[in-house]
């Protein structure tokens, strides 16, 4: 991974924020909470980017069908790695069957740019308040993810992956609503969460949105957004992802140096047939499937495919 830049950006105004609570009337006890607390952390977040382009091969292993967006974004790095300009991505939309891999794509997304990654189900949300919070007179109220994210986070530009926005139930209360503002980078500098009525800049978040059929999705929220058409993972690359994913697990627990580098061609033959978002939950049971059984290597049995009645999906 390549080093990161980092430096402070403010994302609100602290004297704003110690008006509004000397302004609040006194009932308004856990509002006031939140101000304070907004106050003692400091209007200031890390704002992050690479200082290089980065090395996305690990990255293109994981997540092959993802290639066209790793291509565009590290266009948009090398444009501003080597200068003061911050890191501008549009935002994007991943369009693709359930299980491709897109959340988990998300993720990696984040760890490439040396910054944070949320996430926000909007899967059966039926109010926008989830997002851009409610306000405060409401009984119950409190303030939206965007807004939490910001306040409790130490970045001002994770990634915010908007997670099946194609299920994002319409009502009264439009649960896409904020996202108008969100995602055009001159209203988002100044994004009002309607529970804590003082302006965030929320410009610098990278948003991913992730979706299995764009026609669910609102035009004008299509409109702000650059769209990949992600495709189901041929044989080759399937491979190529079970791969990538047992490296990754292998490498990030202080167990997976009693494991062999890689696994068996017969065990990724198995594997061709298993979508990537049900590989990484297989994966840590079949480690410890193996460990059970003292070996250092893993078989097509750690799995659990028969007992599961596996069948392939197409490719």
């Amino acid at each position: 991974m390549a080093l990161a830049l980092a430096d402070f950006h403010q994302i609100y105004n602290i004297s704003l924020v110690e008006r509004a609570l000397e302004q609040l009337p006194e009932e308004s006890r856990a509002l006031a909470r939140l101000y304070e607390k907004m106050i003692n952390r400091g209007g200031e977040r890390f704002v992050s980017k690479p200082a290089t382009v980065p090395d996305a091969s690990e990255l293109r292993a994981q997540a092959p069908n993802f290639s066209d967006v790793i291509t565009e974004v590290l266009r948009e790095v090398a444009l501003v790695c080597d200068t003061n300009d911050p890191l501008e991505l549009t935002p994007i939309l991943l369009v693709g069957d359930p299980g491709v891999g897109k959340t988990r794509f998300a993720r990696g997304l984040a760890d490439l740019l040396s910054t944070a990654s949320v996430t926000i189900n909007l899967s059966q949300t039926t109010a926008g308040w989830v997002v851009g919070g409610a306000a405060s007179t409401w009984h119950g109220a409190k303030p939206g993810k965007v807004l939490e994210t910001l306040v409790n986070g130490e970045s001002s530009n994770p990634v915010v992956t908007i997670d099946e926005i194609d299920k994002a139930s319409g009502g009264q209360y439009d649960p896409l609503g904020a996202f108008y503002s969100l995602l055009e980078r001159d209203t988002a500098t100044e994004f009002v969460d309607e529970y804590v009525d003082v302006p965030v800049d929320a410009s610098r978040i990278v948003w991913i949105a992730t979706a299995n059929d764009a026609r669910s999705v609102p035009e004008p929220i299509l409109s702000r957004m650059r769209v990949f058409e992600v495709r189901t993972p041929s044989r080759d690359e399937a491979r190529t992802i079970a791969s990538a994913m047992y490296r990754q697990q292998r490498a990030a627990h202080q167990w997976g140096d009693r494991f062999d580098p890689e696994l068996t061609e017969s065990v990724l033959d198995a594997l061709e047939g298993v979508s990537p978002r049900e590989l990484g939950q297989l994966l840590r049971s079949a480690f410890g499937s193996a460990k059970l059984a003292n070996r250092d290597h893993l078989t097509i049995e750690d799995f659990g495919l028969q007992k599961r009645g596996r069948q392939r999906i197409g490719f």
